[in-house]
C-alpha cells in the first residue's frame, strides 16, 4: 500500500511509475477484471459484471495516470521521455478502461 501511495504522490522514478505500475501491473489488473467481467456476463449477472469489471480497474487506472503525470513533473532527465510517458499512460489507461 505504501508503494501505491508513493505512485499517487509521484514519488517514484518515472521509469518505475510507467513501466512497472502503468504497463505491467496495469495490464494485469485490466485483463483480470475483463475476464471476470466476461465470466459474470456468461452467468447472466450483468450488474455484478459491471461492478467487478470497473470498480477495481478504473480507480487503478486513474491512480496510475496521476502517478505517471506527477512522476514526470519531478523527472529531470533531458528529452521527451516525460511527455511520451504522460501521453502513453493516458492513451493506454483510457483504452483499457473502455474495454
Amino acid at each position: 500500500m505504501r508503494r501505491l501511495r508513493s505512485l499517487w504522490r509521484g514519488d517514484l522514478p518515472l521509469a518505475d511509475a510507467f513501466w512497472t505500475w502503468t504497463v505491467t501491473i496495469g495490464l494485469f489488473v485490466n485483463v483480470s477484471t475483463t475476464i471476470l467481467f466476461l465470466m459474470l456476463l456468461t452467468l447472466d449477472r450483468p450488474w455484478m459484471a459491471l461492478i467487478a469489471g470497473y470498480a477495481v480497474s478504473v480507480p487503478y487506472n486513474i491512480v496510475a495516470v496521476v502517478g505517471v503525470w506527477r512522476s514526470a513533473d519531478r523527472d529531470r532527465a533531458p528529452g521527451m521521455n516525460r511527455d511520451l510517458a504522460r501521453v502513453a499512460s493516458v492513451i493506454l489507461m483510457g483504452v483499457l478502461s473502455a474495454l
